[in-house]
């Protein structure tokens, strides 16, 4: 536990009933809301406008203007309690958005641990939003959408409602995504959006070693250019390859995926892959 004072600047409104941890900082004309719970060493700078019933970890940074813990902007919500919580050593940066859950829906919002989320970028009701993830400049994500740890959202790239993306997977900037996108993907361009691959840059600087890049490539070529459909090359993929991490990760997304996945791919990547 920190030792920290709680530091509030004489112009923020921050509610009596709200919960502030010890070294938490609160900058010139902040709004805390009542039902606001925020851990150790948080600091909230100028601006900034957190409400609603919404849980915020440690060690958390916000930058000017962001607000968090707004109403669900879906036209079914009807004042229900939802919530919003947010996990350890997150960065918001300006002008951010991130809105609570709703009724209808999974009832709140969830954010991992140890995101970067740039300015602009927009977390929408009922999304959740695993661990070590970036969006970049202006990237939004609808209502229910799922982004998966280690995944990269690109700069005014959106997202359609109830979409999921894998983890480990990299969407370009200005992409529309519509499908779902397998892990260790690279996703972009926009209607439609088009595969480039296996995210082979992103993988190696997580320390993914050659072997296993090669494993991923082998199941990826059995996914998208075996001509199967995705549940035969599901059965192909069993068949062929020993359970391990990587693909009983892809496995177990195929199976669940709702939307299909991007599949339609660029002519570069036709011509380094076949």
């Amino acid at each position: 536990m920190s030792d920290g004072e709680v530091s509030v600047h004489p112009t923020a409104s921050v509610h009596p009933r709200a919960q502030l941890d010890s070294g938490v900082k609160i900058g010139p004309y902040v709004v805390i809301g009542e039902d606001v719970t925020i851990l150790e060493n948080t600091a909230i700078d100028a601006h900034v406008c957190i409400t609603g019933k919404t849980e915020v970890g440690k060690g958390c940074r916000f930058s000017p203007f962001s607000s968090i813990g707004g109403e669900p902007q879906d036209l079914s919500y009807k004042g229900e309690e939802t919530n919003i919580k947010i996990g350890n050593n997150n960065t918001f940066r300006e002008f951010l958005t991130v809105h609570r859950g709703t009724g209808n829906g999974r009832g709140k919002t969830v954010i991992g641990d140890d995101n970067y989320f740039m300015a602009y970028s927009h977390v929408a009701h009922d999304c959740v939003v695993g661990d070590k993830t970036v969006f970049l400049h202006g990237a939004t994500i609808g209502g229910h959408v799922d982004v998966d740890d280690f995944s990269q959202v690109g700069a005014l790239s959106g997202v359609h409602q109830f979409c999921r993306i894998g983890k480990y997977a990299f969407i370009g900037g200005n992409t529309v995504i519509t499908q779902d996108v397998l892990p260790f993907c690279r996703v972009a361009g926009a209607r439609p959006t088009l595969l480039y691959g296996l995210n082979a840059i992103g993988l190696r600087r997580q320390g993914f070693s050659r072997e296993r890049i090669k494993t991923l490539k082998d199941m990826f070529k059995i996914v998208f250019y075996s001509e199967l459909n995705t549940a035969q090359a599901v059965e192909r993929i069993e068949k062929e390859f020993p359970p391990g991490e990587d693909r009983d990760e892809i496995l177990c997304f195929l199976r669940n995926s709702k939307r299909g996945i991007v599949k339609k791919s660029s002519e570069k990547w036709d011509e380094d892959w076949v």
